[in-house]
């Protein structure tokens, strides 16, 4: 799927769950990230999420802890990689972010603290 198609598809709620994996979740907040100032493509992604999983009927999935430390992460990730405008740069220097299993968070965040409702509600800080 090009760039273009996943943002419309995301956008205009017709992106099928099944293409929309964690690292189409990494790939889509790496464009606004590219295309946006910060403080907007974070607003964006994170109200894009919330209503492409009411869309769904899985409000509850949402999470603001993870969303906002990903995108925080991948806009540091690419100032310091230069990758801002290759997805396969950003994919070869920052394979870590992709890989959900063993997710890059457990690095920043006890499990508890992830899992917790608070975290789910507001952007906590790193707590190791």
């Amino acid at each position: 799927m090009t760039e273009k198609e996943l943002v419309e598809q995301f956008e205009g709620l017709t992106l099928s769950p099944e293409h929309f994996p964690h690292r189409e979740h990494v790939r889509l907040a790496w464009i606004y990230l590219r295309d946006n100032p910060p403080l907007l493509a974070l607003e964006k992604f994170c109200e894009g999420l919330k209503r492409f999983a009411a869309s769904l009927g899985k409000a509850d999935r949402y999470h603001e802890t993870i969303t906002w430390a990903y995108l925080l992460l991948i806009r540091e990730r690419t100032a310091k990689t230069e990758s801002a405008n290759s997805w396969e740069a950003f994919v070869e220097a920052n394979g870590d972010l992709l890989d959900w299993e063993n997710n890059v968070l457990k690095n920043y965040y006890r499990e508890e603290t992830l899992k917790s409702d608070l975290a789910k509600r507001v952007f906590l800080f790193s707590d190791k």
